[in-house]
């Protein structure tokens, strides 16, 4: 019989859940019943089957840290209108992305976030996107 120092005891840890990046963001829609679900290591804010933002808070790459909003090529110039500081996505690789980024680094960064979140409770249709249906593997 073997003895107890010969045994390996598994702990299981328990997964710890690492909090929401930029919580005030969820805070504000909230009593509209997002749905978050974990994507590309950020977090992806749905309203419905609406894709409205993905909240980004990466430690090793920082850059592209913020509020990235779901829009198009179309809507750019009338959102940077209202947030001045407004850029595309490093991270894609393109000089310009459909994906908009409220960068976490600009003096702006929390009152832009809140204004993206009034506009989302209005439903402007500039934010949002009913994302493709995943493909099926066979």
């Amino acid at each position: 019989m073997p003895t107890l120092s010969k045994i390996t005891l598994l702990v299981l840890k328990p997964k710890v859940k690492k909090p929401p990046p930029h919580r005030f963001v969820l805070d504000a829609i909230e009593h509209l019943h997002p749905i978050t679900r974990p994507m590309f290591g950020c977090l992806a804010v749905y309203l419905q089957e609406k894709i409205v933002f993905i909240l980004r808070d990466s430690k090793s790459a920082t850059a592209d840290n913020g509020v990235w909003l779901a829009t198009t090529v179309e809507h750019h110039e009338s959102l940077r209108a209202e947030f001045p500081n407004m850029r595309s996505i490093g991270v894609f690789g393109k000089e310009i992305t459909d994906w908009q980024n409220l960068p976490v680094d600009a003096a702006d960064f929390e009152a832009a976030a809140l204004r993206a979140c009034e506009l989302v409770e209005s439903r402007d249709p500039r934010i949002g996107k009913i994302p493709k249906p995943k493909k099926r593997r066979r």
